[in-house]
């Protein structure tokens, strides 16, 4: 049943980071040392802090408007960390290279994300596809609801269980909700200077405003539906509720199909947006300060180690709160806090093919889904709470052994997994660091890394963050309580740069305002127009 593929944009907030350096940008070798007299070169230059896939697709759009009509600004990007690629990581299974690579998050990319997809395309990097057969079931904390996966039978086992309407509604709604989103690719794309007018501009104004829960059960999806399948979905992808997440949440929860990685990293795709970008990339390096200079003309002073330098626009593409940047008062309090959901997760490997079944009240040898989800259904009526939000095998690591996945709101010990796994487990990583450390460096960690922010809260909501802080100063993030995931960064990035390009240099990301309608630039082969990458 097409409705019950769970994901459509992997959320950008779903990863995680490991301090490693990549090869290609170095200190030594196109680090520009700001100390330097900003008279060295008279160029008008922009400035982005971060280097996730917001950061780098915002430098990769500037470079898209040099290129087709000869734009003359310089652009430096900044990034805290030692590494390109935000939120999107890889680690191997007992640090063995030889073994295949598991992604810590952002795992995956769909043919609805139509930038990931095309940047993939043109820098010829390769595809893996991921298997999405095998067996789903849902847990409560208490007992296996549902279990999805035997072909037809699914199809009577769920209009016995959510009657015939609940999927087909559903879908429909999905579909929709899809169908709108994709506008954003094509040329009548809406352009946007809040988030507001975003949300009207694509009919998802009632779905932002409303839970998940009360949007899909006022147009005709039954409870049970709602509270087993919407619910197992949203809290895979964003660690919620459905009676608390928003309804585009949930709806871009539900639908998916032809998921697809990047041999060796999604990582990639973030790198090479940089590197033909032409960008001065200061790595290792945080911002301490922005602050406004109006003389002799209007810009904006960028604080780091490196020393400071005026620019004429700066693009914010991480998040205001956790960045530890100071910026006018009046500015910084005209962002709202976003609270975001603590996650913890699990890699380990395992010569176990399923969980104990006996933890999920099943006899000893019971074949168990390759994919555990939970809701939060059995809490509401007094029930226990599920111990993780999910589990699922993701293939052979090596002959007889398997890699396995696991989040959880809570840190799972090391002999819960070897219960779970009969102990069989082998190798383990956690979003934590080892802490059999001193008292003080306890604290520490426990506050680092225990309180990871994985993903924002969509709470159901009227108002957003501003995109444009002031006068050339713009804020990628402000798209994070509408959709986060790592495709929809690279579209807030391409409506800043449109937007910056146009208030700051008369022009905009396609040119001075061409007519798109009768642009003929041709198109790759059998590939279809993507707005920004094809004007």
């Amino acid at each position: 049943m097409r409705c019950y593929a769970l994901i459509l944009f992997l959320p950008a907030t779903l990863a995680f980071q490991l301090p490693f350096r990549i090869p290609f940008f170095t200190n030594n070798d196109i680090v520009e040392d700001l100390r330097e007299s900003d008279s060295n070169n008279s160029l008008p230059r922009v400035a982005i802090i971060g280097a996730g896939a917001g950061g780098t697709s915002a430098a990769f759009w500037i470079h898209k408007a040099k290129e087709r009509y000869g734009l003359a600004v310089e652009i430096d990007v900044f990034e805290r960390e030692t590494y390109i690629g935000g939120r999107s990581t890889i680690v191997y299974p007992y640090s063995n290279t030889s073994l295949p690579h598991l992604e810590l998050g952002a795992s995956i990319f769909v043919p609805a994300n139509k930038n990931i997809l095309r940047a993939s395309y043109e820098f010829n990097l390769t595809y893996k596809e991921f298997d999405q057969g095998g067996k789903t079931g849902v847990w409560n904390g208490e007992e296996l609801l549902f279990s999805f996966g035997d072909g037809w039978w699914d199809t009577v086992k769920a209009i016995i269980r959510f009657g015939i309407l609940a999927p087909k509604k559903t879908g429909e709604l999905v579909d929709s909700a899809v169908k709108s989103f994709l506008t954003l690719y094509t040329i009548e794309t809406p352009k946007w200077d809040d988030m507001s007018g975003l949300t009207t501009a694509l009919n998802f104004k009632d779905m932002v405003e409303k839970t998940a829960a009360d949007y899909f059960v006022e147009r005709g999806v039954s409870k049970k539906y709602t509270e087993e399948l919407i619910e197992a979905a949203t809290r895979v992808n964003y660690g919620q509720n459905s009676d608390d997440i928003h309804g585009l949440g949930g709806a871009i929860s539900m639908a998916a199909t032809g998921a697809k990685g990047i041999q060796g990293g999604n990582f990639q795709i973030f790198e090479e947006f940089l590197k033909r970008s032409g960008a001065n990339v200061h790595l290792d390096t945080a911002i301490t300060e922005i602050s406004e200079v109006l003389s002799p003309s209007p810009q904006w002073e960028v604080k780091s180690a490196l020393g400071t330098r005026k620019y004429q626009a700066v693009i914010l593409a991480a998040p205001f709160h956790s960045s530890g940047i100071t910026i006018p008062s009046p500015l910084a309090t005209s962002i709202p806090k976003q609270p975001y959901v603590h996650l913890h997760v699990t890699l380990l490997t395992t010569t176990s093919p399923t969980p104990d079944p006996t933890y999920f009240g099943l006899k000893p040898g019971s074949i168990l889904p390759n994919m555990t989800l939970t809701s939060w259904e059995g809490v509401r009526r007094g029930g226990n709470e599920p111990e993780f939000n999910s589990l699922s095998y993701h293939g052979l690591v090596r002959e007889g052994e398997w890699a396995v996945k696991i989040f959880s709101s809570a840190r799972l010990s090391d002999e819960w997994l070897n219960k779970m796994f009969s102990g069989q487990v082998g190798w383990i990583h956690r979003k934590e660091v080892d802490l059999l450390q001193s008292p003080l460096a306890l604290a520490l960690l426990i506050f680092l890394f225990f309180k990871w922010d994985a993903y924002p809260k969509l709470t159901p909501t009227a108002t957003f963050p501003p995109i444009k802080l002031g006068r050339g100063f713009y804020y990628v993030n402000a798209f994070e309580p509408f959709i986060s995931t790592m495709e929809t960064e690279t579209i807030a990035s391409r409506n800043i740069v449109d937007l910056l390009l146009h208030e700051e240099f008369g022009s905009g990301l396609c040119g001075p305002r061409v007519d798109l309608h009768n642009d003929q630039t041709p198109l790759p082969t059998s590939k279809e127009f993507v707005y920004g990458w094809d004007c």
